[in-house]
């Protein structure tokens, strides 16, 4: 759908990020009280009344500050006003009118965008009645809430759809590649996501902790429509702290679950570590397909790409057969092949086998490697194989005795699978379903 855009803007703190998600009646962003903690913008779609806009949370304005990381977070702000159809201003009723919010004011009145004074944190009458000394700031009457109490929502919603323009529908939905960027701090996520993109769309800092929430974009690649996630670096659980790190691994958590590619970005200088390990087996025992990307490989010298492949597969072999993109972020160099990796691991994720290749397959590697025996000398006997469900392919095997499938023989099932069939970067799942071995045929005299 072609949505009509709503920024949320305001200085830090004045609760932009609680109003986004009563506004969405769900915790997309996190909230906390320390300034600052939303930085990139947050897009969404929000409904009502049969309605639909997409609505974006936006970091603190604070014009003037010339800090590094102060001013990307001013400039993803600003963008957001560009290409929006409406603009809330939210202001702070408790603290009253600041200089700050005067600045912005003037700021909006030259976007020529319709915007809407939004005071909040109005829980009472008397900071209803302080809230009128907005209009001083040239931009309408103010409209009250309370964020954090759901008090003047529905009014607020109400004025938002009457001043928007009518959604675009698309002429028929399409299946959207869902790819998470996941992976420890600073090793370059964002980086990535900002190349594929072709612009600076979520804020890059040397200092570790700059993502803190899951950053949903659409976009279109090679024809296809993707939505890319950025995420927030994840460390040790025995080293994250409550707060805001905590919220952050959360929302990764929850990223993963929306995905269907997780993109595994690993630090070439430092290898990969037991951390990334552990990352990617949460996201193999999640279901969800893997492509691992190096990145900053250019500054290895005496590696080769091929030892860095057989490296990576060793490391990772527990997730089968993985798909390695070497990429500098930097440069924007490797992203057209990760995105084929992504693309081709997806496909992977969503094949389903036919009944009949699946069962010679079986057949053929029972006759070639029979399974072993158990202690008592008992052989598994797989009578036949059916594919009930995809994402990620799942393999059904009627047996005589589950027991009797090792881990060893189901790998090896596992790997003439690979060979035959294309499921580079998927995970498959294995369920054995007990069954009796037919009646022998009776005879007549």
């Amino acid at each position: 759908m072609g949505l009509p855009t709503v920024a949320i803007v305001g200085r830090p703190n004045v609760g932009k990020s609680s109003l986004f998600n009563r506004l969405l009646s769900r915790r997309h962003a996190i909230v906390s009280d320390v300034p600052g903690i939303t930085r990139d913008r947050l897009e969404a779609p929000c409904r009502w009344r049969g309605r639909e806009f997409l609505l974006v949370d936006t970091g603190g304005l604070v014009p003037g500050d010339p800090e590094p990381l102060v001013v990307q977070v001013r400039r993803q702000a600003e963008r957001a006003i560009a290409s929006a159809h409406a603009v809330l201003f939210v202001v702070d009723a408790v603290t009253g009118l600041t200089p700050q919010d005067e600045e912005i004011a003037d700021a909006l009145r030259r976007g020529r965008r319709p915007v809407m004074v939004i005071a909040n944190k109005v829980d009472t009458p008397a900071l209803a009645a302080n809230a009128y000394e907005f209009h001083a700031l040239g931009l309408g009457e103010p409209i009250m809430v309370s964020a954090t109490h759901g008090l003047g929502i529905g009014e607020l919603l109400d004025a938002v759809i009457g001043i928007l323009p009518d959604s675009v529908l698309a002429e028929a939905p399409e299946e959207t590649v869902g790819v998470v960027f996941l992976g420890r701090p600073n090793v370059g996520k964002s980086s990535l996501v900002n190349a594929l993109l072709g612009e600076e769309r979520v804020i890059v800092d040397a200092r570790p902790g700059t993502t803190r929430d899951a950053i949903d974009i659409s976009l279109r690649y090679d024809g296809r429509p993707v939505t890319v996630i950025d995420t927030a670096g994840l460390r040790r659980r025995s080293r994250v702290v409550a707060g805001v790190e905590y919220y952050s691994t959360r929302r990764t958590h929850d990223a993963l679950s929306r995905a269907d590619v997780a993109v595994l970005v690993v630090d070439a200088v430092q290898g990969i570590t037991d951390q990334d390990q552990r990352i990617a087996r949460t996201v193999y025992e999640a279901g969800r397909a893997s492509v691992i990307a190096v990145n900053k490989w250019d500054l290895l010298s005496g590696y080769t790409p091929e030892h860095i492949h057989r490296v990576a597969q060793q490391e990772l072999r527990f997730l089968g057969e993985v798909l390695v993109c070497l990429t500098v972020a930097v440069r924007g160099e490797g992203i057209s092949h990760l995105m084929a990796a992504v693309f081709r691991a997806a496909d992977a994720r969503a094949t389903r086998i036919a009944t009949g290749p699946l069962n010679r397959l079986i057949d053929e590697a029972v006759r070639a490697n029979n399974p072993p025996a158990n202690a008592t000398g008992r052989h598994l006997h797989i009578y036949y194989a059916t594919q009930p469900t995809t994402k990620p392919p799942a393999f059904v095997l009627f047996v005589d005795d589950p027991n009797l499938l090792t881990d060893g023989y189901r790998r090896y099932l596992e790997g003439r699978m690979r060979a035959t069939f294309d499921l580079a970067g998927t995970p498959v799942r294995w369920v054995l379903r007990r069954r009796r071995p037919p009646a022998p045929a009776r005879t007549t005299r």
